[in-house]
């Protein structure tokens, strides 16, 4: 019984260690469409849209009065008319609260088919190839190697130690 209790511990400890170290880029960016606007009419989408950089992964919330507006995502033909009678995808659950995760690859366009629309209620989403990491620079001596070593594994795996024997002195 005491063993079971023990390896539990110590996969956990790995387990943790292991989210620890994980890259922050696993989960795609979230973004309120229109910021604290929100998906209204009288709102420049276009400009806002531009201040943005989207990739594949990220995930549009769009807040917006239920009773007054939608979201229905239609092609780009579609977007520069106005037109929703052939929509691609109807996003609006009724809740005023929706979410499109950016799951492709291409642009895509968003537009509340109420009307609104013809008021600049429309959003065109370009997503961007997602860059490529930076490159390290130069080693200009062992010393920021060691650097590297002390915070990706030596602190991880001290941590892991630490959570092991914290649970074995509870086993005791």
């Amino acid at each position: 019984m005491g063993r079971s209790k023990c390896t539990t511990a110590v996969a956990l400890a790995l387990c943790a260690t292991l989210a620890v170290m994980l890259p922050e880029l696993v989960a795609g960016k979230r973004y309120i469409v229109g910021g604290s606007m929100g998906w209204t009419t009288n709102y420049n989408y276009t400009l806002w849209a531009a201040n943005q950089t989207f990739y594949r992964g990220d995930w549009l919330f769009f807040v917006y009065d239920r009773n007054q507006n939608d979201i229905i995502e239609v092609n780009k033909t579609n977007y520069e008319t106005c037109n929703a009678e052939h929509p691609v995808h109807n996003y609006t659950t009724g809740a005023g609260r929706d979410v499109v995760e950016l799951n492709v690859t291409h642009d895509r366009y968003f537009i509340s088919s109420k009307g609104s629309c013809y008021g600049g209620m429309k959003l065109h989403v370009h997503l961007s190839r997602i860059p490529p990491p930076p490159r390290a620079a130069p080693s200009k001596s062992d010393s920021s190697t060691f650097t590297v070593l002390r915070s990706q594994l030596v602190i991880p795996a001290v941590v892991t130690i630490a959570a092991i024997w914290d649970s074995l002195l509870l086993l005791v």
